[in-house]
């Protein structure tokens, strides 16, 4: 049987108090926090202002945060705050640099707590939490879902020798009313809107990749955190809106190599505003066009045993992507360069964990 996960916090601790920190990449005044307060208010906020660094961004009172704009990214970084995108919500990815908590969520300023059909609002961060503190099962499908949570197990057929699950990395979550859909898709649905729950959370097997959207994330920094770059997207770029795509496809890789897990379903967030797509359509239309390339590239990605660590997997992998994927258009070449600098950055500011953690034990490549 599998054993349940329990969540050991007193009922007047929130899970993870002083463990995670919410990243919030923003433009504008954070007035969508006071839908959130209940259940963001014990935990720290790093926010990310993009844009203009002259212009004053106005969070709630009662918050405990701390704000980076692009001078502060230019001052901290140096040089190598090259490899942070500007004008683009790629920039979030500089707040998981500069944290220094085990856990992160990050989560867009246009996201508000949605309700499950029952009208209860959802608490997105706990239920966030409770994935990454499960096991996941990325080698073999149970067709129940999660067999950690009440009600559910592992069917008749599954592997004993697995049931054990490997630590959890990612969790993505999803979203009601305006779906992640891209530009064409927006185009030719223009009224069409998720109304749909679906109850479940599920590991993503191993060898399969998937599209990550960044707005309603939480992973293991400690795990997974150094291969969480969002990429060169926005002011000087020829792409935009990839930027979690990226990430994506490249933290599923070395999860898979790393013998790690990646969960989607619950938790549910309300996105409330539709992006227009035809700004939308100049941004991704040749990440339309290249990832015909991209996805076949990452689906024949293979990591060397030597590479033990999501350092040494992001620095591999960011020589495969000069090689391989440079042919496809010099934005490449200067994406793997980025790639190396994040890394070099990353360690600069983190320097206790530029070992970072081996295979877990019984896991195999």
């Amino acid at each position: 049987m599998a054993k349940p996960c329990v969540f050991a916090s007193p009922s007047s601790t929130p899970l993870l108090k002083d463990e995670l920190d919410i990243v919030i990449p923003t433009i504008r005044n954070l007035d969508f926090l006071e839908m959130w307060r209940p259940f963001f208010q014990p935990y720290h906020l790093i926010i990310v202002q993009d844009g203009d660094p002259s212009k004053v961004i106005k969070v709630p009172e009662g918050f405990d945060y701390e704000l980076y704009n692009r001078n502060d990214i230019n001052k901290i970084l140096g040089p190598k705050a090259s490899c942070i995108s500007f004008k683009d919500s790629a920039c979030r990815c500089f707040g998981y640099m500069v944290s220094k908590k085990k856990y992160i969520y990050t989560i867009d300023d246009d996201c508000f707590v949605a309700k499950d059909p029952t009208g209860k609002e959802i608490n997105a961060l706990e239920q966030h939490i409770k994935n990454l503190l499960c096991p996941s099962t990325p080698f073999f499908f149970n067709t129940l879902y999660d067999p950690y949570r009440d009600g559910a197990d592992f069917v008749r057929g599954y592997p004993f020798s697995l049931r054990e699950g490997v630590p959890t990395a990612v969790s993505h979550g999803l979203w009601l009313n305006i779906p992640d859909y891209d530009a064409p898709t927006q185009l030719v649905k223009p009224l069409e809107r998720n109304t749909r729950y679906v109850d479940a959370v599920m590991t993503i097997p191993k060898g399969t990749l998937f599209p990550m959207c960044g707005m309603n994330l939480a992973f293991d920094r400690e795990l997974i955190g150094p291969a969480m770059y969002f990429g060169l997207m926005g002011d000087g770029q020829p792409i935009g809106r990839y930027d979690d795509m990226w990430a994506g496809w490249c933290i599923k890789v070395i999860c898979d190599h790393l013998g790690l897990g990646v969960k989607t379903g619950l938790p549910y967030i309300w996105h409330s505003k539709a992006s227009n797509p035809f700004v939308n359509l100049k941004k991704e239309y040749k990440g339309i066009y290249w990832q015909e390339e991209l996805i076949p590239f990452f689906q024949s990605v293979a990591l060397p045993k030597e590479c033990t660590s999501v350092q040494k997997c992001y620095l591999e992998l960011s020589k495969q992507v000069k090689a391989k994927l440079g042919k496809v258009d010099d934005y490449f070449n200067k994406l793997a360069d980025a790639m190396i600098t994040w890394i070099e950055a990353w360690d600069d500011l983190n320097p206790s964990t530029a070992t970072a953690a081996k295979l877990p034990n019984g896991s195999s490549k």
